[in-house]
C-alpha cells in the first residue's frame, strides 16, 4: 500500500482515509475515496451485526419471552450498541475527516514550523500515514478484540448475571445460544474493533503531535487566540463529539439493562458516568496538552520581552509628558502617544492572559455534555417526566 508524498500530504492529511478496513470498504463499494456512501455503510454494517441476532432469537423463541429473564427485544444494551453507538462510530469518521484534514496545513500556513525543521515535520507526517495504513496494526486490533475484548472483558465484566437471549444456564455454568454465538464471535467483535480502531487513530494523532511538539515552533505570545497561534487545535475537539456520544450511548445501554432487569438504581452509577466522561475528555484533550511546555516557555519569554518593551515605552512617555520634555506646540489631548500607551497595555495584557494549553472551556463542556446526554433519558427511572422537563428547563434557561 503506497503512502502519499509527505511534502504534499498536509493539504489532505487524514486520520481515517487509510488502513485495511478502509480499503475493504472501498472494494465492497461501501465507501468512496472521501468516505462517501455513509448511509449505505451504516445500514450494511449495523444490520450485519444486529439483524442475525433478531432472526436467531425469533427462531429460538427468545424474541419477546421464552425461558430467559432478558429476551432479545428487552435487551436495551444490544439495541443501543448496534443501532445507535455503532452508526455514531461510523459517522465520526466523516466528521473527523472533514474537520481535521486541513489541521496539519495550519502549522505551515501560520508559519509555526521553522524552515529548518520542515524535514522533521514532513517525516512526522509520513510516519503517521504509515502507521495509519499498517496491516499488522489492524491485525493486532483483531487479536486484542478476540483475546481480550470477548473472552475477558465481555464474559467477565459486562454479561448480566441472569439468563439472557444470548447466554443460557447449563450444567456447571452457562452456554451460548445460536444468537449468542453470532453475538460473541461476529457482532460484538465487529463493534469492539471499530471502537479500538478509534483509539488507535487517537494514538496516531497523539504520536504525531508529540513529534511536532518537539520542534521549536514559532509561537507568538501576542497572538489573539491566546495560545501562541495554536488555537486551531482546540477546534479539533468538536470533531470528536460523535465519538463522545457513542461512549455515552454504550454506557446508557449497560445501565438501562441493570436498572430494568436487575433492579439497580441510576444514582448508583454516578461514579461510572463520571469516569466515562473523564475518559473521553482524556482521549480528546491529552494530545493537545503536549504543547503545554512550549506554550509556557513562550508565555514566560513574551512577558519578559513585552515587559521590557513596555518599560522602555512608558519611560519615554513619562519623560515626555510628565517631566516637561514634550514639544511646546504638541497638545496632550488627541496625542497618538496616549493611544499607543493603551495599545501597549492591551498587548501586555494579552500576553499575560495567554493559556498554556490549546484547550477551551467551551470545548470541554460540549464534549462532557455529549458524553452524558445519552444517560439523560434514564432520569425518567427516578423522577416523573414533568419534573425532569422542569429540571432541564431550569438548567438550560
Amino acid at each position: 500500500m503506497s503512502v502519499p508524498n509527505a511534502a504534499q500530504e498536509p493539504v489532505g492529511f487524514s486520520l481515517v482515509l487509510g488502513g485495511p478496513l478502509y480499503q475493504l470498504f472501498r472494494s465492497a463499494h461501501l465507501s468512496g475515496t472521501g468516505l462517501e456512501l455513509l448511509r449505505r455503510r451504516i445500514i450494511v454494517i449495523s444490520l450485519f451485526a444486529w439483524l442475525p441476532l433478531l432472526l436467531l432469537s425469533a427462531l429460538n423463541g427468545q424474541l419477546l419471552g421464552g425461558d430467559v429473564a432478558v429476551p432479545f427485544l428487552q435487551d436495551a444494551e444490544v439495541h443501543v450498541r448496534f443501532l445507535i453507538a455503532m452508526p455514531l462510530l461510523i459517522v465520526a469518521e466523516i466528521v473527523v475527516h472533514r474537520r481535521m484534514h486541513l489541521v496539519v496545513r495550519q502549522f505551515l500556513e501560520r508559519n509555526l514550523i521553522p524552515e529548518s525543521a520542515r524535514e522533521r515535520f514532513d517525516s512526522a507526517i509520513a510516519s503517521a500515514l504509515r502507521l495509519r495504513n499498517s496491516v499488522p496494526a489492524e491485525l493486532l486490533l483483531v487479536a486484542l478484540v478476540y483475546g481480550v475484548g470477548v473472552f475477558i472483558v465481555w464474559r467477565v465484566y459486562t454479561v448480566l448475571d441472569t439468563s439472557t437471549w444470548h447466554t443460557l444456564p447449563a450444567d456447571g455454568g452457562s452456554r451460548l445460544s445460536a444468537a449468542g454465538m453470532w453475538y460473541a464471535y461476529v457482532s460484538l467483535p465487529l463493534f469492539q474493533f471499530l471502537l479500538l480502531r478509534w483509539y488507535f487513530r487517537i494514538f496516531i494523532w497523539l504520536r504525531f503531535l508529540w513529534q511536532v511538539s518537539r520542534i521549536d515552533l514559532n509561537l507568538l505570545p501576542i497572538h489573539p487566540d491566546r495560545v501562541g497561534g495554536l488555537g486551531f487545535l482546540s477546534n479539533t475537539a468538536y470533531a470528536f463529539v460523535p465519538l463522545a456520544l457513542a461512549h455515552g450511548a454504550v454506557l446508557a445501554g449497560q445501565i438501562a439493562n441493570r436498572i430494568f432487569h436487575l433492579g439497580a438504581e441510576l444514582l448508583s452509577f454516578k461514579v461510572e458516568i463520571a469516569l466515562v466522561v473523564c475518559f473521553v475528555q482524556f482521549l480528546v484533550f491529552a494530545p493537545l496538552l503536549l504543547f503545554s511546555l512550549q506554550l509556557a516557555q513562550a508565555k514566560r519569554a513574551g512577558l519578559r520581552e513585552y515587559g521590557t518593551l513596555a518599560a522602555r515605552y512608558i519611560r519615554d512617555f513619562d519623560s515626555k509628558w510628565l517631566r516637561g520634555n514634550a514639544p511646546a506646540r504638541e497638545p496632550l489631548v488627541g496625542s497618538a502617544d496616549v493611544q499607543s500607551l493603551a495599545d501597549m497595555g492591551n498587548s501586555f495584557e494579552g500576553v499575560r492572559k495567554m493559556r498554556v494549553a490549546p484547550v477551551t472551556r467551551d470545548a470541554i463542556v460540549q464534549l462532557a455534555v455529549a458524553t452524558a446526554v445519552p444517560v439523560v433519558p434514564l432520569l425518567l427511572t427516578i423522577m416523573p417526566l414533568e419534573e425532569l422537563v422542569k429540571l432541564l428547563a431550569g438548567i438550560l434557561f
